[in-house]
């Protein structure tokens, strides 16, 4: 079974109300919302503790983010983010900009 983590950020979320476990027969991929960088690597680090190999981090990190949950989970880890320069969805800023 390969398990895995997608870790989302923005303002509000709690990452013990917005979590999910969407399983298949052959993938679990873990769904968490935080609301900062630093509730983001202590999801990451709980993630890998559960054995999740691959972390995918939603656009909302920017590159200080990504390098962050990266330096968190160590090297063994894939860390892929999906990436905007700047978010839309937060007015067109980099999550490096709103969840330090």
């Amino acid at each position: 079974m390969f398990e895995c983590a997608f870790i989302y950020v923005a303002g509000g979320l709690d990452p013990e109300k917005q979590r999910a476990v969407i399983p298949s027969e052959e993938i679990n991929m873990n769904v968490i919302g935080c609301s900062t960088y630093d509730q983001a690597e202590e999801i990451a680090k709980e993630m890998v503790q559960k054995g999740c190999s691959a972390i995918e981090l939603c656009a909302g990190f920017g590159n200080e983010g990504i390098a962050r949950i990266q330096k968190a989970v160590g090297k063994d880890v894939a860390v892929g983010a999906v990436k905007f320069d700047f978010h839309p969805a937060f007015g067109f800023k980099s999550g490096d900009d709103l969840f330090q």
